[in-house]
C-alpha cells in the first residue's frame, strides 16, 4: 500500500502548488483516492487464488429447468440418484465417505425434488433420464457408477436400457421397486393395483400423513432406525413439490421394466433389505434373475432404510463395487 500512498501524497502536493480551491483539492483527493482503491481491489483479485473448484451446483437440463446437483471429491466418479419423494440429501452419509476413499460423487436431485426447480409439466421416467443424460454430459462425466434408491432404482434401471448405457460402466440398484412397482400378470410382487390408487389418491389429500407413516415403514425391524432419523427423512419428503410426488408415483405405477432388463450387460449389484416393508425382497430376486450377470447384497438387519440401518455395510460395499 506504500505506494498507492505516495500517490495520493503527490497529488495533495501538486494541488497545493497549482492553488486550487478547496472545493477542487477536495474533489481531487477524492478521485486519487477511488483510483488508489480499484488499483488495491484489483492487485488483490490477481493474486487470490480460488478456494471453489468452479463446479456448478445447479445445471440447466432445459429452457427454464435447472436441477440441484451435489458434486464433492475427485477421481472415478459415482452418481446417485434418490428416491420417492426424497432428493439428493438422503445420501449424506455416504458423500463424505466416498470422497474420503478418493472417489468423486455427484447426487443429483430429480426435477420437483429438493433444490430442483419444479416445472409443471411431465414428471415421467424419460424425462428424469433425459435430464440426467444432460447433466452427464455437462459435467463430462464418463465410466461411473451409477446407483439409484428404491423409485430411484427403476429411474436408473431406465436410464441404462434407454441410453445403452451411456456415460455408465456400473450400476448398483438400492431397496429396488423391482422389474415392476406394482402386480401385473406375471408378475405376483410388488403393490396391488388398489394399494396404488389409494397411496396416489393420498399425495393429493393427505400428504403429510402418507410421509409421516412412510418414514416410520423405512426401518426394518422395531429401533432400526432413531426417531431423528425418521424425522429427518420425513423433513426431506416433505420438502417434494407435491405436485410432483404424485406425478413421479402415477409414472412408477405404469412402468413396467421388465421387456427391457435383457438389454443391460454391464456389472449389476443389487443391495436390498431382508425386512424392506416397502419394497419386498422378491422384488431384489426378481431383478436377480432377469439382469444376467448381477448379484444381491444382502442385508439381514436392513428394511428399506438400509443406507442408514446398515451404513457401514452399505458404505464399504458400494466402495468395493464402484472399485473392482
Amino acid at each position: 500500500m506504500s505506494k498507492h500512498n505516495d500517490n495520493l501524497l503527490m497529488v495533495s502536493k501538486l494541488t497545493q502548488k497549482l492553488k486550487l480551491t478547496t472545493q477542487m483539492k477536495t474533489i481531487a483527493l477524492t478521485i486519487a483516492f477511488l483510483f488508489t482503491f480499484i488499483q488495491s481491489q484489483s492487485l488483490f483479485a490477481q493474486t487470490r487464488k480460488p478456494a471453489a473448484f468452479g463446479r456448478e451446483e445447479y445445471i440447466e437440463v432445459e429452457k427454464n429447468v435447472k436441477l440441484h446437483v451435489i458434486d464433492l471429491g475427485q477421481g472415478q466418479p459415482v452418481v446417485l440418484i434418490h428416491g420417492w419423494p426424497l432428493n439428493n440429501e438422503m445420501y449424506e452419509y455416504q458423500y463424505q465417505y466416498l470422497v474420503e476413499k478418493g472417489f468423486r460423487v455427484i447426487g443429483i436431485s430429480l426435477r420437483g425434488f429438493g433444490k430442483s426447480d419444479r416445472p409443471y409439466g411431465k414428471y415421467d421416467f424419460d424425462t428424469f433420464s433425459d435430464d440426467i443424460k444432460v447433466v452427464l454430459e455437462k459435467l463430462k462425466i464418463e465410466n461411473a457408477t451409477l446407483g439409484g434408491f428404491s423409485m430411484g432404482s427403476a429411474v436408473t434401471l431406465h436410464f441404462i436400457t434407454k441410453y445403452n448405457g451411456a456415460h455408465i460402466k456400473k450400476l448398483a440398484v438400492f431397496g429396488a421397486t423391482g422389474p415392476s412397482w406394482k402386480q401385473r400378470e406375471g408378475h405376483p410382487y410388488g403393490i396391488t393395483e388398489q394399494g396404488a390408487i389409494d397411496l396416489i389418491k393420498q399425495t393429493k389429500t393427505n400428504r403429510e400423513q402418507l410421509v409421516a407413516g412412510f418414514g416410520k415403514a423405512f426401518e426394518g425391524q422395531e429401533g432400526g432406525l432413531s426417531p431423528e432419523s425418521i424425522k429427518w427423512l420425513e423433513s426431506i419428503n416433505l420438502n417434494a413439490s407435491p405436485y410432483a410426488t404424485t406425478q413421479a408415483i402415477s409414472a412408477l405405477g405404469d412402468l413396467d421394466l421388465r421387456p427391457v432388463l435383457g438389454k443391460i450387460k454391464m456389472p449389476v449389484a443389487i443391495f436390498h433389505g431382508v425386512n424392506d416393508k416397502l419394497c419386498d425382497y422378491a422384488q431384489a430376486e426378481q431383478l436377480n434373475k432377469a439382469i444376467k450377470g448381477s448379484y444381491i447384497v444382502k442385508f439381514e438387519k436392513g428394511g428399506h432404510g438400509l443406507f442408514l440401518e446398515e451404513m457401514d455395510k452399505f458404505n464399504s460395499e458400494l466402495e468395493k463395487f464402484a472399485r473392482n
